[in-house]
This record gives C-alpha cells, sequence and structure tokens, in this order.
C-alpha cells in the first residue's frame, strides 16, 4: 500500500525541472531521448556499504504521474510557461523504460542505482521525487542495518516517530528500519499501511498519573496480563521501579499464570542498571524476563552496553535512527549519461568538475556483482556499457578504475546483473515484493558480504571496478575536455 496513494504528488519536483521541460518543448527537444543515472558518492557513517530502499515508493509515483487542473492553473499563473507546453501536461503520461537495483541490496559509491531512460522531458521531470524517495529510505536503512548488527542479535525496535522530520519521514522511516532490520516500530499507521509490527507499553506519565508506582504498574498489569512490559526508570529504577515491578508479577500475573515480557529502562547508567535489574528479577524467578533499554541510543552506544557486560536482551532507538542524526544526508543526485542520437546510437555525456569525485561516469551501463561460488561471498562490482556481453561465471579479470595497475582475475564466481528493469515504455513490468520478502533479502545480501567490509571503523574497500571499455570511453572524454 502507498503512504501517499491519496496525494497527486506530481508536483513534487523542483522548479527547473519545469522550466526545463517547457525549454525543450519551445526548442523541438521534447523528442529527444536521454539516459540518466541516479548514485551516490560517499557511504554515511564512514560505513563499507549502503543499502538501496524507496523503491516501492518511487514505482507507485511513477505508476501515478498526471497532472491535475489545478497544477495548469498554478503553472499559468507564474506567466513562465507556454500555452503549448500546458497542454503537453495536460495529456502528459510517463513511457520511460527504468532499471534499478531491489531494496535490500548492499549499494557502493558512483554505480547506478536507478536508471532512466525515455523522453528528455519525462526523464528529467522525475528527478527530484527518484532522489527524495531512494535518499531518504537508503538512509534511514543503511543506519538500522549499523544499528541491528551492533545489538549483535538482540532485537531492536524503532522508537523515532516523534522526533522525525515529517509524518512522512516518521511513516516511511519506520518502513525503512524494518527492511535494515529493526524487528518492529513505535509508529501505529506504518504498521497499517506497511506490515512493519507496531508496538508499545507505557510512558512515564501513566506512572505518575497514579498516586504511586505500585498502582500504576498493577493497574497496567490487569489490563495487559498477557504482554505486560513495565517502565521502571520514573522514579528510581533500584530501589522502588524493580521492586514494585516483581511485587506486581507476583500479585497480579503470577496467579493468573501470565509471565512478564519485560521491564524498560529509559535513563541512567543502563549498563550498571541492567546488570542490577538482572540480579534482581533472577532472584525473584523471573529470568524469562526481558530488559528493554532506550534513551538516545545509536550503534556506538549499544556496542559499549554489550562490551560492559549490559543485561539487556532489547533496544528502543529514536531519534539517532530515524534522522541519521550522525550523518544525516544520503546525497544521491541524478545526472544525465548519455542521449540517443538519431541513428538510435548512444551518445556519452559527462559531467565534469575541479573534484574529482564530481566527475561522472558516462554512457548507459549495467552493474554486475561477483559472488564466489564456493561461499556466497560478494567479491567485487563490475560496471559495464549496457551493452557489453559478461559471462555468467569466471574468470573474468577487473581492475581499479583509479590504480589502473591494481588488478585481479577472478576464477570461480556467479556474476549476476544487479539492476533489473522496473518499467518498459512506461509500463511497470517489475512486481513488488512484500516487505517481509525485502527484509529477509537485505539480510541475507549483508551477510554475502566480507566481515571487513561490514566493520565500523574503517571497513575493508569493497571494489567497484570499470570495464575495460567504459574506462576507455571515460578517459576519451576527459582527454576531449582536456581534463
Amino acid at each position: 500500500m502507498d503512504w501517499s496513494n491519496d496525494r497527486n504528488l506530481t508536483m513534487l519536483v523542483d522548479f527547473y525541472e519545469l522550466t526545463m521541460a517547457n525549454g525543450y518543448l519551445e526548442m523541438g527537444l521534447q523528442n529527444k531521448r536521454a539516459v540518466f543515472d541516479m548514485f551516490f558518492r560517499k557511504i554515511p557513517d564512514g560505513g563499507g556499504f549502503a543499502i538501496c530502499a524507496g523503491l516501492e515508493q518511487t514505482i507507485d509515483y511513477l505508476k501515478n504521474l498526471h497532472f491535475t487542473q489545478a497544477d495548469l492553473d498554478y503553472l499559468a499563473s507564474k506567466k513562465l510557461f507556454s500555452q503549448r507546453f500546458l497542454d503537453w501536461l495536460r495529456d502528459f503520461h510517463f513511457s520511460c523504460d527504468v532499471w534499478a537495483v531491489p531494496e535490500g541490496t548492499p549499494i557502493f559509491p558512483n554505480e547506478p542505482v536507478v536508471v532512466v531512460e525515455g523522453p528528455i522531458m519525462e526523464a528529467q521531470l522525475v528527478e527530484t521525487m527518484i532522489l527524495l524517495s531512494i535518499n531518504f529510505q537508503s538512509l534511514v536503512t543503511t543506519k538500522a542495518n549499523r544499528i541491528v548488527r551492533a545489538a549483535q542479535g538482540r532485537s531492536v525496535f524503532e522508537f523515532g516517530s516523534r522526533r522525525a522530520q515529517s509524518y512522512d519521514a516518521a511513516v516511511l522511516g519506520a518502513r525503512a528500519a524494518y527492511i535494515g532490520g529493526c524487528s518492529g516500530t513505535a509508529c501505529a499507521i506504518a504498521d497499517r499501511e506497511y506490515q512493519t509490527p507496531a508496538m508499545g507499553t507505557m510512558a512515564h506519565s501513566w506512572v505518575q498519573l497514579f498516586d504511586n508506582e505500585y498502582d500504576a504498574f498493577k493497574a497496567y498489569a490487569e489490563v495487559y496480563p498477557d504482554s505486560c512490559t513495565l517502565l521502571v526508570d520514573t522514579y528510581n529504577v533500584v530501589k522502588s521501579g524493580i521492586p514494585n515491578a516483581i511485587r506486581v508479577f507476583n500479585e497480579v500475573l503470577a496467579p493468573k499464570g501470565f509471565r512478564p515480557k519485560g521491564v524498560r529502562i529509559d535513563s541512567g547508567d543502563i549498563a550498571y542498571l541492567s546488570k542490577k535489574a538482572r540480579k534482581m528479577l533472577d532472584a525473584a524467578g523471573y529470568p524469562d524476563c526481558g530488559i528493554v533499554a532506550s534513551n538516545s541510543l545509536d550503534e556506538y552506544l549499544i556496542r559499549d552496553l554489550i562490551l560492559q557486560g549490559a543485561q539487556i536482551s532489547s533496544f528502543g532507538v529514536g531519534e539517532n535512527l530515524i534522522t541519521s542524526k550522525s550523518d544525516p544526508v544520503f546525497g544521491g543526485v541524478y545526472k544525465l549519461v548519455a542521449v540517443v542520437n538519431e541513428d538510435g546510437q548512444y551518445q556519452p555525456k559527462i559531467k565534469l568538475s575541479e573534484t574529482a569525485e564530481k566527475i561522472t561516469t558516462p554512457h548507459k551501463k549495467m552493474v554486475y556483482r561477483l559472488f564466489n561460488r564456493e561461499s556466497g561471498q560478494a567479491m567485487a562490482d563490475y560496471i559495464t556499457l549496457f551493452d557489453e556481453k559478461v559471462p555468467a561465471e569466471g574468470p573474468i579479470t577487473l581492475f581499479d578504475p583509479v590504480d589502473t595497475w591494481k588488478s585481479k582475475t577472478f576464477q570461480d564466481v556467479e556474476i549476476r546483473s544487479i539492476l533489473k528493469q522496473i518499467f518498459d515504455k512506461g509500463q511497470c513490468c517489475y512486481e513488488v515484493p512484500d516487505i517481509e520478502t525485502v527484509k529477509r533479502y537485505c539480510a541475507e545480501q549483508v551477510e554475502s558480504l566480507w566481515e571487513e567490509v561490514r566493520r565500523f571503523e574503517n571497513p575493508h574497500r569493497y571494489y567497484v571496478d570499470l570495464s575495460q571499455d567504459l574506462w576507455s570511453c571515460k578517459q576519451r572524454m576527459l582527454a576531449e575536455h582536456k581534463i
């Protein structure tokens, strides 16, 4: 289900996409075919990889593109656009071809994540929403996966709705976090729309409302005896919170045949408090009672808590996850890489810069991933011209596109394309998987990366290499422009 399905987002564009489209039409270029790549340049948090997400929303957007009369009236009021252009918008329908990396796939800098080919007016018009959808959810999915890996098998719940930077960010952020490995969310509407399991118990206000902590716990246990998790840090975890929780477990739950689900600690020295709580719960006969930790956690704090022996069974993570607070911009870009000449041949295009990382790789391309046939580990990515013949298995020799003297021949590998066709002449030809399938796929694909690529600090560089033909094309264009 599309969270935005009752809103027409066609006009969620940068204004220059409209002025350029009008200009293309006035110059007679409306049918000129062009190829755009969406890619990113830098992995958030200095990590070894990012994870693609947001494709489902991109597909929903492209399937529903249409301009309303209100849109046309607004554009007419700007006194910038020709009547011919407004008439073109009135009859607009999307007719491009689109390829994309499936959601949940690890991705790396400078390789195409989405490729759009079609009439320049259409391909240019969809830039903003493709970037918006892929950038945000890829950012959150990548952060969530880091946090989940730091938890070392303990459950992580997304608790960030109240700190998200809009209601769309809260809902789609919860979706992205679930793909990245979170067990659920505090966001109820995300569960309704995307089947990301919603969960929650109480806030401090519940405890404060009652005359004392014991009465608050007792009331909650009576209402929810089969799913009782109590927030124990409103006053004092060790002196009142845990003792009152144990008393309620004994007096309310045990007589009814129920076991407590857990206690939650939301402040203080969580490592110390969780150890004390564990001893008290175990001594009272509740070794199966979980301890949930929250309070401005991230992957580093979670890792440190575990290293300190904290007795925590699950984590609730809020603003540091939903906003990717430590590195909050994914930085994906959308660049023209080729046009189609009258004879049907692709003419590569390049964007130059004095900053080397901003020089684009020209031409229409495909991306392949090499997997070791014995271990299943991902070895490298291989970017080629779109029509190059690539073997399904080795041997294949790759070379570093910067340090060209570095090369490696891969023998026993399986070579798979990671770009899948999503639209064919404007018609969706891709079956969107359900979110549980995407989540499982994500976990499998991340596991296929070497452990050295997955580490948080100074990860091993995963190689993304260019084919000889693509590298030669780029060097030729650089030489033509004397760079």
